[in-house]
């Protein structure tokens, strides 16, 4: 079942920087393998999932969501949180969405698939694997933390990731602080 492996080595690299207690969205959660890590590590988590199965252990982490977020309505309309994570999928018709549900001072951690990867494996249709600097243009208008794009070799992929914050922090505001 999708989302019962490790915790994305992205994500924990750099979940430091949300604030305590942090309001955090796990996007496409699946059995909620990142809600987990942000619960243990106090952070309050609702994940969002369209496979009822997935989100059965999901639960245990926070709260959770059915909704089939590609063909319904974004089920989280004038909800805004303190960080957003998405890894391992894309629909680019949501990003919109996804960034207006981040809070001013909050923490976006997106890790997916990129071109490229159609020669290792799966995802290999165009649709689902972003084009070179895609996630920069997504991002343009916020502050970019960390940056990656190119081929991982555990496991082995091609992928696209980003850390950002829709402000840059003003002189010796540390990230995460005041997110609410």
């Amino acid at each position: 079942m999708h989302g019962t492996e490790a915790p994305s080595q992205w994500v924990t690299r750099w979940t430091h920087l949300l604030s305590p207690q942090s309001q955090v969205l796990d996007l496409a959660c699946g059995a909620g393998r990142h809600m987990r890590w942000l619960a243990e590590h106090g952070h309050n988590c609702v994940g969002v999932d369209r496979s009822p199965e997935a989100l059965d252990a999901a639960q245990a982490f926070g709260q959770v969501i059915h909704a089939d977020i590609e063909g319904g309505p974004w089920p989280f309309q004038g909800q805004q949180f303190d960080a957003i994570v998405v890894t391992n999928y894309l629909w680019r018709p949501l990003m919109p969405a996804i960034l207006e549900s981040l809070h001013p001072q909050g923490i976006l951690i997106y890790e997916t698939f990129a071109l490229g990867h159609e020669k290792i494996g799966k995802p290999s249709r165009p649709e689902f694997l972003l084009k070179p600097g895609e996630l920069l243009q997504i991002c343009m208008q916020m502050h970019v933390i960390a940056y990656e794009d190119g081929y991982s070799d555990q496991p082995p992929k091609f992928v696209q990731r980003i850390v950002a914050t829709p402000q840059v922090p003003a002189s010796g505001q540390q990230f995460g602080l005041g997110c609410r």
